[in-house]
């Protein structure tokens, strides 16, 4: 037998369990000490830890559950009712585990209710214990108010151990009552609840210096008891510090999750989900499965809304204002052979057709970010078909809305149609290629030889996102001209309508311009081998299986057309990008040329991204997240900033080199994963120590 196999070995002189009597007189000090020590090993399993390797380590958690309690009173640290006295274990540490573990087990059902990927971001095995599930979260409440009132009637009790102890108690009630599953929003304030878990972590942490840990009150043996078919595997120990920073984190976006319940509007909603998931550290797992449901539960959206109005509310903000297609009374027309009974009947189809990928949208932010991207490369191949059969449905619904075509004024000339619902998938076909591009450079997916491509790749689709918003908002002015007048409520969806396209061309616009000028100083960079690349010679590597592993999510795609390995390589080389007007120039002036044209788009990316950071919340869809949103928006003009000092330093190096190489003048750092002002836009450093004097 092998001890690093089989948990069951034991060596000689070696006992199945360790000695160690749960039941001794705790001091006050030991009973802040264990405190603290289960209180990270909670916070181990959040993070993704087992439950074997960090809280069923504990002698004091497996004797409160196992064997199964079969009632409250069962749950004890002295199941034969043997011992008395010893209060400050069986009144005030016992409460404060059962309340621990009722916490953990409103933690484990909300995840298990919801969108996640097991042993990635969260450990679901319960190794057949029953975390508390049968007992209510108002039993455990009065062990926590009796503990508190039994730690304040101790007189000959430290007043700072009294404090620590309290504060902890007082803490993990709070967490218990925001975590409760069957929390009722109208009655209790989840908001409020978890900013007292932040106003009380500072007081714990700065009395865990009065606590003495316990450490023999935690063993590895203790897995030898549990249901598990694995090998033993070391006890995860995280600091007191990474605990108290990970639980605050926690607390913080906790209270902030529930802004998401205002409701304003589809874009908004999307936004605020996009931008949350986006935050630094990403939210832990059960935030983002609360994120879920709070989006989406008991087929309805944000608690009140049907899919059917959010799906509707977008259509009408992006390419259907005030339209007869949406009227919410064409429900309730029953003659069939009335246009709008057609209208609502081919609508309804719709929404069943596309309520699973539009929601779907949602799920995928709220993964982790390398499931997230992983997700939207499946996803945008359902938008693909949503797209071909949003198309055909167009053209039957022209039948019913009488739509004429926007034709050039020559009768002979080809008639131009509004495609609305198409329209509509394809922009969130477009919006998720943007991301799946975005998302490769926060993930440090591409090589650095691979960023002039790539950022041009992401030019060429926010440029066939541009086109497509400029082809809607041609339709939408249209009608809003058919009529000399408009009712308050239509002339309202048009203003709406009309913003939001606005606010989509210019953040495109900026992530446009900014993305050409990274490619062209990435492909001079390149060109003067100022980047460090891969070896040129990869046994099963090729640049062209290297460019159909990037855009295979885009393969299939109809539109927009994904170039070839031939095209993009003349698009980011320097032959391509001046000599289409200019003719043959020296390879060094090539290089400045399009440094000059690189600095150009930087300028003009800077200024895209400072309007937009003027924009007020309503425009820019930023409602009730617009601090996030302000700050991801300057860090990018940070990134700009930054962009241009790179390329003006190059040109200087660049025009200074004389005859020694470019190289031996200029030195290029990449910088680290996590260390740009924005994951989306990785800026070179670029310094000249060897520069000539």
């Amino acid at each position: 037998m092998d001890p690093k196999m089989d948990s069951g070995f034991l060596t000689q002189d070696e006992t199945f369990e360790d000695e160690f009597d749960i039941l001794k007189e705790l001091l006050p000090e030991e009973m802040v000490g264990l405190m603290d020590q289960v209180l990270r090993h909670e916070m181990a399993w959040h993070m993704g830890h087992p439950l074997s390797q960090s809280l069923f380590t504990s002698y004091y958690i497996d004797r409160l559950l196992w064997p199964e309690p079969k009632k409250l009173q069962e749950a004890s640290f002295d199941r034969q009712a043997r011992a008395t006295g010893n209060g400050m274990l069986h009144v005030v540490f016992r409460a404060y585990c059962l309340a621990l573990i009722k916490c953990c087990d409103h933690v484990h059902r909300r995840i298990r209710a919801e969108q996640y990927y097991e042993e990635e971001d969260f450990v679901s095995n319960l190794y057949n214990r029953n975390l508390l599930t049968n007992f209510e979260t108002d039993q455990i409440e009065v062990l926590l108010h009796d503990a508190m009132k039994f730690t304040e009637q101790q007189p000959r009790l430290d007043e700072a151990l009294r404090r620590a102890i309290l504060a902890r108690l007082t803490l993990r009630q709070q967490i218990l009552r925001a975590m409760e599953l069957e929390l009722e929003l109208e009655k209790d304030n989840p908001i409020q609840l978890w900013k007292n878990c932040m106003d009380l972590l500072p007081e714990v942490h700065q009395t865990q210096r009065l606590g003495t840990p316990v450490k023999e009150a935690f063993s590895v043996k203790m897995q030898r008891k549990l249901t598990s078919s694995v090998p033993p595997r070391p006890m995860v120990e995280i600091t007191f510090e990474d605990a108290h920073e990970f639980l605050s984190n926690l607390c913080r976006d906790a209270a902030d999750v529930y802004h998401v319940l205002d409701y304003h509007g589809c874009s908004n909603l999307l936004t605020f989900t996009y931008v949350f998931q986006s935050r630094k550290p990403q939210p832990a797992i059960y935030i983002r499965c609360l994120l879920q449901s709070l989006i989406f539960h008991d087929m309805r959206v944000l608690g009140t809304i049907t899919i059917t109005t959010l799906i509707f509310d977008d259509l009408a903000e992006l390419v259907l204002p005030a339209a007869t297609l949406l009227d919410p009374a064409n429900a309730n027309v029953e003659p069939p052979q009335d246009p709008r009974f057609q209208m609502a009947k081919e609508m309804g189809g719709f929404v069943l057709r596309v309520g699973d990928p539009f929601l779907d949208i949602f799920r995928a932010l709220c993964m982790n970010r390398s499931r997230t991207r992983r997700m939207l490369c499946h996803l945008v191949l359902d938008w693909e078909s949503v797209q071909l059969e949003a198309e055909n449905l167009d053209v039957e619904l022209r039948k019913y809305t009488g739509e004429k075509p926007l034709t050039d004024g020559n009768p002979s000339g080809p008639e131009i149609w509004s495609f609305p619902l198409s329209s509509w998938a394809y922009y969130y076909k477009l919006r998720q290629m943007e991301w799946i591009v975005q998302l490769g450079f926060e993930l440090g997916i591409y090589q650095n030889d691979e960023l002039s491509p790539m950022y041009w790749q992401l030019s060429h689709i926010v440029g066939a996102k541009i086109q497509h918003v400029e082809r809607i908002r041609t339709f939408v002015t249209r009608r809003s001209r058919q009529r000399r007048r408009w009712s308050a409520n239509q002339t309202h969806s048009f203003k709406q309508c009309f913003s939001f396209l606005e606010f989509t061309l210019t953040e495109a616009s900026a992530t446009q311009w900014f993305a050409i000028s990274l490619s062209k100083l990435y492909t001079a960079l390149l060109h003067f081998n100022l980047v460090p690349s891969r070896p040129q010679r990869l046994p099963y590597s090729t640049a062209e299986l290297r460019h159909a592993l990037r855009l295979r999510p885009f393969m299939q795609l109809s539109i927009p057309e994904v170039p070839s390995y031939a095209e993009l390589t003349a698009a980011t080389s320097n032959v391509s990008v001046i000599n289409k007007h200019e003719g043959e120039l020296p390879a060094e002036e090539q290089s400045l040329r399009v440094l000059d044209m690189a600095d150009e788009a930087s300028k003009v990316a800077r200024k895209e991204w400072e309007s937009l950071s003027k924009m007020d919340a309503q425009a820019a869809r930023c409602v009730d997240c617009e601090d996030w949103w302000r700050k991801s928006v300057k860090n990018v003009i940070r990134a700009c900033i930054i962009c241009s000092i790179a390329i003006s330093t190059m040109k200087k190096g660049t025009m200074n080199a004389q005859d020694k190489p470019v190289k031996h003048v200029l030195h290029a750092e990449m910088p680290e994963d996590g260390k740009t002002y924005h994951d989306f836009w990785v800026v070179p450093k670029l310094t000249t120590e060897g520069l000539l004097k």
